[in-house]
Formats: structure tokens, C-alpha cells, sequence
């Protein structure tokens, strides 16, 4: 009887213990969910902003346009036809002037002027004084029937320029000026040589974002002619005017706003990815030893306990944490979550399994299965014989202890109970 009691106190004690150790095996914590990385942005040429297309915490899909740049523009200052095209988009428009003498020229819809002066001019004081801006009329001195008009555009001393708006000279012909259509003798004011004017040469500084018009293309004075954008691309490679996110992620911060300039290189955007985030939680120093890297943890949603993943510690920092209440150190462990998770979400970070209390109840029926599995053959004869004697308080099912006969007392020491002197034991001990 008393071996018996002893075996179950001692089952007792170990599944208490046994529960305490599976409690004691794990470790809960609070965090919060924070990125895993964050992928900078950076400003692929300079330039001014034109406009944002995302704020802070919004989501992106790679390939989303992040804001735009505004070009600087070239517009032809003069009528004419377009023509040698030098440049294309992704070229440095220097670099590009420099070996060409331009991005594209631009040929005058009239494409002859005439260097003349007054020394053959009717020998007058009228004649012999010419204006900016008059209309003339010239002849070709060896062939009457190739007549032109023109506007003197500049004057210096007894010599003038014209530009020629009709004609159909050729280039070194020699011609008689007049200020009358009918070619009046005593109205003429001078004599000159016909030459083409240059093809109008288009520079431009910076990186050609857009040629804006094609070869042989009439243009007017105003049309858009190209676009550019500050410093140059890399590796010649074009990117256009607008910026985009090279992952899928959520927004971290964006320092581009509409109308402030950028430089190439600069970190414009920051991008969290969403395959992939951490927990950042904090450990006393008194658990900090029960933690290692690389544990295996699970991670649960406070604001939905039915979202739980499995995660890895990934660092345990060797700093404690400044102005905590008490010395901790900042745990870091990473998972992979849902579409359903963000960041900033409140988290529980559980190291260890934390087994139900429910299943460590059946187990002292195990091990004292197991216990009497060691008596010998002779004890479980005895035991199987011995039978209670009539009277004798029985083992109580609630876990209780059992009322002793009087006279006896339960121990609390821990031992079992004597018999009182003078009394034998009824179970044959």
C-alpha cells in the first residue's frame, strides 16, 4: 500500500513538473511588423519635377509610374524645313553638336540673301541712303527675266544686307537693287551678289528626351522642335521623363514633389518590398539567454488570431534598449506574410512550443504504466494477493487525498503516514 501511494505521489510530482517544463520551454512576445528592406529609388537624370503620381503607404506594382520630370524644350525660331537630323533620343545634345555643328538645322523657307552697297547706286542723296526694313526689288544684271523681292534686314556704312522672301536666283548671281518694282533708273540704290543662307543650326544642352519633328518636316516659327532633360543618361540608354518603381512594394517615404529640381543620382523614393517582412520585438535581459538565432518562432496577428506564420529569429541585438523600462534588447524575426498583412500591424512572436495543459493530463497514466512495468515478478504477486482490508479508506478519483483511519495523520513532510504506536498494519507490510 504504501510503495503504491508513493508511485502516485511521484506520478503526481512529475506530470506537475512536466507541465511547468513545457511552459517554461516557451517564450511570448510583442512586436510590431516592420519592413525587411527598403529599395531607394534614385533620380535617373536631373532635372524639375512635373508631378507625383504616389504618397507615402501606397501600394505599387513594378513598373507603377512614381512621378515625372518636366522636360526643357526647343522651339524653331524661324520658318523653314528640317532638315539633317543628328540627334536621337538618349544622346547628349553636346556631344551631338559637337560633331554635327547641331542637333538638326533647319533650312529658311527663302534660302538667298544678298550682300549689296550703295557705291553702283543712283548718284543721289536719297539713293545713297538706304534703310533697315525697305522693300526692294532686284534684277539679274545678264538676265532681266530673274527678278526677285527682298527686305534689307541690316546696314553698316554704304554696305546693307538683304533677305531675299521671292526670286529665282541662284547662288552667285549679281544683281541691281531698286525701290520700285518698275526698276526705275533713278531709283536704284545699289548693286549686290546672291548667296544661300545658312541652314539655322538647333543646339540644345542636356539629354534628348524627344525629337519632335521628322526629316523634310516644314516647321513654323514656335513649333516644338526637341526635349531634353538635365545631365546624361547612362550606358545611352533612355528612359524618358517618367520614373517608375523597378518592385512591387508599399511606399516608404517620397522626397520628390511637384516643381523642385532633382539631380541624377539623387535617392528620390524609398520602396518596402511585401514578399517578405520582419517583427521587431524586445527580450528582457533575464530571457535573453533562452533565445539564440535562427530558433524557429510562429507569428500571430493580434487583430487575427487565425493568422499565424512561421518565422526565424534573425537578430538579437547586442544593445540594450534605450529609455526602457527595464534591460531589454531588440529581437528581430522574419516571415513570409499575406496580402492581407501591413506594416505597423501588432504582432505576437511565440519561441518554443506551449503545449495545452490538457494534453500533459494523461500522462501520469503513462509513466505509472511505466513505473509498474519495473516491479518484479514477486512484488506483482504480492500485489495482485494483497486485497483492502475492509475499511481501509479508498484512493479518492478527484485528486483529493484519502481520510486516514483514526489515529493517522497525513505527513507534511512530505513522508507517509505511521500507523499509531501500539497498532499493526492491515495491509501485511
Amino acid at each position: 500500500m504504501k510503495k503504491r501511494m508513493l508511485i502516485c505521489l511521484a506520478v503526481v510530482l512529475c506530470a506537475m513538473l512536466s507541465l511547468t517544463g513545457a511552459f517554461a520551454e516557451s517564450l511570448t512576445l510583442s512586436g510590431t511588423v516592420a519592413p525587411a528592406a527598403t529599395v531607394p529609388v534614385y533620380a535617373p537624370i536631373g532635372g524639375t519635377v512635373e508631378s507625383v503620381a504616389v504618397q507615402a503607404g501606397q501600394k505599387v506594382q513594378a513598373g507603377d509610374t512614381l512621378y515625372t520630370l518636366k522636360t526643357t524644350k526647343v522651339y524653331a525660331d524661324k520658318d523653314g524645313t528640317v532638315t539633317g537630323i543628328f540627334g536621337k533620343p538618349g544622346d547628349d545634345a553636346e556631344s551631338v553638336a559637337t560633331e554635327y555643328g547641331a542637333v538638326l538645322y533647319i533650312e529658311e523657307t527663302q534660302m538667298y540673301s544678298v550682300s549689296a552697297s550703295t557705291n553702283n547706286a543712283y548718284n543721289s542723296a536719297e539713293t545713297k541712303f538706304v534703310h533697315p526694313g525697305e522693300n526692294v526689288w532686284m534684277v539679274v544684271r545678264n538676265n532681266a527675266s530673274r527678278k526677285g523681292t527682298g527686305t534689307i534686314t541690316s546696314v553698316s556704312d554704304n554696305s546693307y544686307t538683304i533677305q531675299v522672301t521671292e526670286c529665282n536666283f541662284i547662288t552667285g548671281d549679281s544683281v541691281d537693287v531698286y525701290r520700285d518694282e518698275a526698276l526705275t533708273s533713278t531709283l536704284k540704290i545699289g548693286r549686290g551678289s546672291v548667296s544661300r543662307i545658312s541652314p539655322v543650326a538647333v543646339t540644345a544642352t542636356g539629354a534628348i528626351v524627344r525629337i519632335a519633328v521628322e526629316n523634310g518636316q516644314q516647321v513654323k516659327k514656335g513649333d516644338l522642335l526637341l526635349e531634353t532633360l538635365d545631365g546624361k543618361y547612362d550606358g545611352y540608354v533612355m528612359t524618358g521623363t517618367t520614373v517608375s518603381a523597378a518592385q512591387a512594394g508599399v511606399i516608404g517615404s517620397i522626397s520628390a514633389q511637384a516643381g523642385t529640381a532633382v539631380t541624377k543620382g539623387d535617392a528620390t523614393v524609398s520602396i518596402y518590398p511585401v514578399d517578405q517582412m520582419l517583427v521587431e520585438a524586445t527580450v528582457t535581459e533575464d530571457d535573453i539567454n533562452r533565445i539564440h538565432e535562427g530558433d524557429a518562432v510562429t507569428v500571430e496577428m493580434q487583430n487575427d488570431e487565425s493568422k499565424v506564420f512561421e518565422g526565424t529569429v534573425v537578430m538579437i541585438s547586442s544593445i540594450a534598449v534605450e529609455d526602457a523600462e527595464e534591460v531589454s534588447y531588440k529581437l528581430v524575426a522574419s516571415f513570409v506574410p499575406d496580402e492581407s498583412i501591413r506594416f505597423g500591424m501588432s504582432a505576437v512572436v511565440t519561441i518554443g512550443k506551449n503545449d495545452e495543459p490538457e494534453e500533459k493530463a494523461e500522462e501520469p497514466a503513462e509513466e505509472e504504466t511505466a513505473t509498474e512495468t519495473v516491479e518484479t515478478a514477486e512484488e506483482t504477486e504480492k500485489t495482485e494477493k494483497r486485497k483492502r482490508p475492509e475499511g481501509a479508506p479508498e484512493w479518492p478519483t478527484d485528486g483529493s487525498m484519502p481520510e486516514l483511519p483514526d489515529g493517522m495523520e497525513w505527513p507534511t513532510d512530505g513522508s507517509m503516514p505511521q500507523p499509531p504506536q501500539g497498532t499493526t498494519d492491515n495491509s501485511g507490510n
